[in-house]
């Protein structure tokens, strides 16, 4: 049956961000990606409104085309980080769920991550070899064995091993039924968010403590790029603001919510610690007007420029992005909004 540009605008409309223009399509690697990550994490559903059109007149188009000799497609920078993304993403998930069980760091883990980097790499009409994507993340996480912060080079090695071996699916489509489509889709996310759901609410203290600790490591990371750090925290404090709004207004604030509160406001302190410890850099002290930040930035810039301080470059490196840095997270937050 011919698929409709319009029903699949309307779908993308209202079921997107789980992935409903997808199953429309036929792109059921997607469909279950966007499942798992509403809609990539909002922003992959946006993105797929310039994309419909052509994936409509692929779905239409009811001949396979031969790919010409054995090339594989082109490198796509977008889909690595893609994969290294879910990857983190899918390895979080784990080690909220699974890591009490007998050699987690060894098998579990990189399995996960190995599995997400894989549903990245399955989406539309190219694929590529899982067996050497889990081979990638298996022996590399013996080398961070009981680190949390394993899933991170875990997912590079496994991104890179599934852009190396990337190629184009040998055939496109499926003749099966849409009930057995969505039996199999259903069975996927179920094995992937019940245990999830389980520790939220069973597991609710232990869970949100897992939850602050990765968080904070991934703000930590992002401490040399302040305007990316204070987007992320934006986007980490936007469920806890609805959610408090919402409660406000039903009355609703008690049980296992509580200790989720706490996590959001351990996101909420990130921000005010973060700007503390800036103007210490900058030697000014809290709450000090623009001009003071602007001409303390000005004389510590020239102070420890990199070609001002040859004899001592590694210092006056790191103490250049240490002021560079405490400079932008104070002044980001103070530039006036569009209107």
């Amino acid at each position: 049956m011919a698929k409709r540009l319009l029903v699949t605008y309307a779908l993308w409309a209202l079921g997107g961000p789980v992935g409903l223009h997808h199953v429309y399509l036929g792109r059921d690697s997607h469909a279950l990606l966007w499942m798992l990550t509403l809609g990539g994490f909002g922003v992959g559903w946006l993105w797929d409104f310039w994309q419909l059109p052509g994936w409509v007149a692929r779905a239409n188009d009811a001949r396979v085309p031969q790919r010409p000799g054995p090339e594989p497609p082109a490198l796509s920078p977008v889909r690595f980080f893609g994969q290294l993304l879910v990857g983190i993403y899918f390895g979080l998930v784990a080690l909220l769920c699974h890591s009490s069980l007998p050699g987690f760091y060894l098998l579990a883990l990189p399995l996960a991550v190995g599995l997400g980097v894989h549903a990245v790499s399955a989406v539309g009409d190219q694929t590529s070899d899982l067996g050497n994507t889990l081979t990638a993340a298996f022996l590399t996480s013996p080398l961070f064995y009981g680190r949390a912060l394993a899933i991170l080079p875990i997912s590079l090695t496994a991104s890179v091993t599934a852009q190396q071996c990337r190629r184009y699916k040998t055939c496109r489509g499926t003749s099966e039924t849409l009930s057995v489509r969505l039996y199999r889709l259903g069975l996927a996310y179920l094995a992937f968010t019940v245990p999830l759901a389980y520790c939220a609410f069973s597991n609710t203290a232990a869970t949100a403590s897992y939850v602050a600790d990765a968080i904070g490591a991934v703000l930590g990371w992002l401490s040399f790029f302040p305007a990316l750090g204070s987007s992320l925290e934006q986007l980490l404090l936007l469920p806890y603001r609805t959610w408090r709004l919402l409660a406000e207004g039903v009355g609703f604030g008690a049980g296992s919510f509580q200790e989720w509160e706490k996590v959001y406001e351990f996101v909420r302190s990130f921000q005010s610690e973060r700007q503390q410890l800036a103007y210490q850099v900058l030697g000014l002290q809290e709450g000090a007007p623009v001009e003071e930040i602007h001409k303390s930035y000005r004389e510590l810039v020239k102070l420890w420029h990199p070609d001002h301080n040859r004899h001592r470059a590694a210092e006056a490196e790191r103490r250049f992005i240490e002021v560079q840095a405490a400079y932008e997270s104070l002044v980001q937050p103070r530039k006036p909004k569009p209107a």
